[in-house]
């Protein structure tokens, strides 16, 4: 049954998984429609699928791949697909790269990273495999040396380079610095970031007839999202819904009402119909976005949401930098946290604002501050690598006052996360 009726997958669920059995225990027997069940609270959900006594999936984990999702080191994530499941994610994902300009015969590299864990480097080269037109994949992966990587890109004259933005302009950046272009590579298909200005501007510079293009919206714990629209080259921000794997919602983020109109902002939430295994059942995808014209047509991404934030190639939850200041902050002086991301100079980079009484000791914030970043630097390791590798700005801590932090005007609610880069 690779893809059910949202009635039929909701009874599933509550008959066999513990989770959303009391997530709908006061539910009636039957619902159709999809805002008959609440939305997922992320950390409930979390916090229990569990690697024991997990109370998420509909079934013991006995034919399963696992990838792990988001956290930190201490409370890794992991996100469950069968063989079937896996199958329909990649074969629709695949189907969607000819929308962003795969064709018959393209030679593709794929950059993305692989190992301990990680889905997008077997993710895309599974895709690729699945796509319904013949091409030509080329597993490098990211982590390979730069001079090889370009070795083997021009050895086998790659026609399309796929990943991270932030991959894709280190090699770039590397090219140009030695006075190098690669002409032939006509798509830079991009994933797992947002995608600015500043950055086509290098990536033009090192592959001069290249179009950027995003080959899709999807994450390991949310699965398909949206698939790219064709003739959008512009915008790389407009996706359209994995019809009929895939129900995407935009909720009002004070209300959760749906938004039905275009031109509207609002928090992404997903349900997925192919999932049965660990059920994706109005999840929030941690973005927002707006509908480009009626409902369940084309949406526009337009950044994170208050469950995550992206800073280059570094995913957060909110609830880590709250429980790294928590474990830093033993006299108590943090009355109220922020995540604040910028971009400036060509990256991405996060500045916690943290909020304390007037008066305090200079010297006592700047201790403070130093075992924030130290204790979230520890927790999410990935965030200082990238740091060093030149990726993202070092993290920095930004005092204030708590009537300085920024708010919901509707409601007066602490807005967790601020996403202060470009939109366009």
């Amino acid at each position: 049954m690779p893809v059910q009726q949202f009635s039929d997958l909701v009874r599933f669920a509550r008959d066999r998984s513990p989770f959303y059995a009391e997530l709908y225990a006061d539910l009636p027997p039957h619902v159709s429609r999809v805002t008959d069940v609440p939305v997922v609270d992320q950390d409930a959900f979390w916090a229990a699928n569990t690697l024991d006594g997990n109370r998420v999936l509909t079934a013991p984990l006995g034919e399963a791949v696992v990838f792990k999702t988001g956290g930190t080191t201490g409370t890794p994530r992991f996100s469950c697909y069968t063989r079937e499941e896996w199958r329909e994610f990649v074969t629709a994902f695949g189907s969607g790269m000819v929308d962003a300009g795969l064709r018959p015969g393209h030679r593709v590299a794929d950059l993305f990273y692989a190992g301990e864990l990680y889905a997008s480097f077997l993710f895309i080269l599974d895709s690729l495999a699945h796509a319904p037109v013949a091409n030509v994949r080329l597993p490098i992966g990211g982590a390979a040396p730069i001079d090889s990587t370009l070795t083997t890109i021009e050895d086998f004259a790659a026609d399309v380079l796929a990943g991270t933005p932030t991959t894709l302009c280190r090699m770039a950046e590397h090219l140009v610095a030695a006075g190098r272009e690669l002409p032939g590579v006509e798509f830079l298909f991009f994933g797992g970031e947002a995608l600015f200005e500043d950055q086509r501007r290098l990536l033009a510079a090192a592959f001069p007839r290249a179009t950027p293009r995003s080959l899709g919206y999807a994450s390991v714990d949310g699965g398909l999202l949206g698939g790219p629209v064709p003739g959008t080259d512009e915008d790389t921000r407009t996706h359209r819904p994995f019809a009929p794997h895939t129900l995407v919602e935009i909720l009002d983020e004070t209300t959760g009402e749906p938004i039905r109109e275009p031109g509207r902002p609002g928090r992404v939430v997903v349900t997925q119909l192919y999932r049965h295994l660990m059920p994706v059942i109005r999840y929030p995808a941690g973005d927002r976005a707006e509908w480009i014209g009626a409902e369940g047509g084309a949406f526009r991404i337009l950044g994170r949401a208050q469950e995550g934030v992206r800073v280059g190639p570094v995913s957060l939850y909110a609830q880590d930098v709250t429980d790294a200041v928590a474990v830093a902050d033993a006299h108590g002086l943090v009355t109220g946290t922020q995540l604040v991301v910028r971009r400036w100079e060509g990256r991405d980079g996060l500045v916690l604002r943290l909020a304390t009484a007037a008066g305090q000791d200079p010297a006592a914030l700047e201790v403070l501050a130093k075992a924030v970043v130290t204790g979230l630097d520890a927790a999410r390791p990935l965030y200082p690598d990238s740091v060093a590798a030149g990726f993202v700005h070092p993290l920095r801590v930004e005092w204030a006052r708590h009537r300085d932090l920024v708010v919901n005007p509707r409601t007066g609610k602490l807005v967790r996360v601020l996403d202060e880069r470009p939109t366009s």
